[in-house]
């Protein structure tokens, strides 16, 4: 009897953890893609495997928990997918082909929850859609690895690569126990996710608890020959994608295109190319800027400082006069005029 006890308490503890801790990432979220998608995929888990639990010990329970608990199990490998698509992206949320994607999803699970309950339908459910659902999830497992194997190099510095392989092999650990259940317990499927989460939050407070004394920058200098790759490597995704055009750029953005920690990009750009982040983009932009007042017929120059990347006409000028010397007007003139 005490077995069973512990049994039922250690499955049902990575449930009721993963339901709450999902609710606290969700709110920490604050827009945030890549967190919204963590505390959906934590929470279909959660939920998944605590309709696991509750059928193990109450085989009668009613068959709309199954129901429910099959359909977050539907949504785990989207939800893993979504998670890796949006930390590679730079937008603040889903493409419009993610969007219909999505939709797609949810369509599908409302409608076979809605005209095929199981309740009318469980032998459909027991041979067809639980077996279904179970590929579904192998088959975006498979996705989200082949995405995260072609961005390897990309991640291999940035923040959110440990949180991406965290994920992806959490759920593999959680997938594989579940197919593979048939030769165990069904039960281990659940004991499966208690033991990932609570590894996760290890891992998690380790690396904090490291990280709590470390400086905005690193202790030593980024060495020459390093620091020399990485700005060409900078220059060369800078002239190709032309990031410098968006208003909107941010440092953690640029890190996250680049491959790095942004502390790092911090660093490399003050200590080894003598500029901030913010007078980097104003010298490409003037740059740009300069092509476009060479341009015939000319432009207004609201339409320039658009196009070159700059939030404000002040903020054109003031730039453009203190790389220049001159203003944006009488640049355009003297062009003219050569």
């Amino acid at each position: 009897m005490l077995s069973q006890h512990l049994l039922f308490f250690f499955a049902m503890l990575g449930a009721f953890n993963g339901i709450g801790l999902a609710a606290f990432l969700w709110w920490r979220a604050r827009g945030k893609p890549a967190l919204r998608w963590l505390s959906l995929l934590i929470l279909a888990v959660g939920v998944r495997t605590g309709k696991s639990v509750a059928f193990h010990f109450w085989p009668d329970i009613p068959r709309i928990v199954l129901q429910f608990g099959l359909t977050a199990c539907f949504m785990i490998g989207p939800c893993l997918f979504f998670l890796v698509r949006s930390c590679q992206s730079d937008t603040s949320g889903p493409s419009l082909l993610d969007r219909w994607h999505i939709a797609g999803l949810v369509i599908l699970a409302v409608g076979v929850n809605v005209f095929l309950p199981y309740t009318g339908h469980p032998a459909l459910w027991r041979h067809v859609i639980t077996p279904g659902i179970n590929y579904v999830w192998l088959g975006y497992l498979l996705l989200a690895s082949v995405q995260l194997f072609r961005h390897r190099t990309r991640l291999a510095g940035a923040p959110t690569g440990p949180l991406l392989l965290g994920a992806l092999v959490g759920v593999w650990v959680i997938w594989i126990a579940y197919f593979t259940a048939g030769y165990t317990s069904y039960i281990v499927g659940a004991l499966s996710f208690t033991f990932v989460l609570a590894s996760s939050v290890v891992v998690y407070l380790r690396q904090r608890a490291g990280q709590a004394t470390v400086e905005p920058y690193q202790d030593r200098r980024i060495a020459e020959p390093e620091a020399t790759m990485q700005l060409q490597a900078l220059a060369e995704l800078m002239a190709k994608e032309r990031l410098h055009l968006d208003p909107g750029l941010t440092l953690p953005r640029l890190a996250r295109r680049l491959g790095m920690p942004q502390t790092r990009l911090s660093q490399l750009l003050n200590d080894n190319n003598q500029t901030s982040f913010k007078q980097y983009l104003a010298q490409l932009r003037v740059l740009e800027a300069k092509v476009l007042l060479r341009q015939l017929p000319p432009k207004p120059l609201e339409l320039v400082a658009e196009q070159a990347g700059f939030q404000s006409m002040s903020t054109f000028h003031s730039a453009f006069k203190k790389h220049e010397g001159i203003t944006p007007a009488a640049f355009r003139a003297a062009a003219t005029v050569s």
